[in-house]
């Protein structure tokens, strides 16, 4: 797909975003402007965490996630509900594949439903969809 192509993409769900490294990029700096960026970063954490296969790992990246994110007063401290952050509290000691799941769908609703259609509407992505038509209508004059 031409990055045009790709940029207009974005649009249609935070996932085309999240799956490209160029939308990715300006989906964080948009989250940066609004001071939220801790919640794709956590998503992030996340995505990494499930593909970790050795089990003393599972425990030492469970536990970072934790202290960055879930842990009151965390430096990076996601909104999620007091029951979820209470079940990754009570299981963290033993901490499974799946221990973050529901915050991380939590996050990324919030994602969807709050940030991303206010990102379609920032400059951030206005830009780049512009820079993205800019460089594909030079790429077809003939002269």
């Amino acid at each position: 797909r031409s990055n045009a192509g790709e940029t207009m993409a974005w649009s249609e769900s935070v996932d085309t975003v999240l799956a490209s490294k160029e939308g990715l990029a300006a989906f964080r700096t948009f989250l940066k402007s609004e001071f939220s960026e801790e919640n794709v970063e956590f998503w992030l954490a996340c995505e990494d965490f499930k593909k970790t296969k050795s089990s003393t790992k599972i425990a030492s990246k469970a536990r970072k996630i934790y202290s960055d994110f879930i842990q009151a007063d965390a430096p990076k401290e996601i909104n999620i509900d007091f029951h979820t952050k209470n079940d990754i509290s009570e299981n963290i000691s033993e901490p499974t594949l799946s221990c973050f799941d529901a915050a991380q769908k939590s996050v990324y609703s919030l994602m969807a439903k709050d940030s991303f259609p206010r990102f379609l509407r920032s400059e951030v992505y206005k830009e780049l969809v512009k820079r993205h038509q800019d460089r594909n209508h030079k790429r077809w004059l003939p002269f």
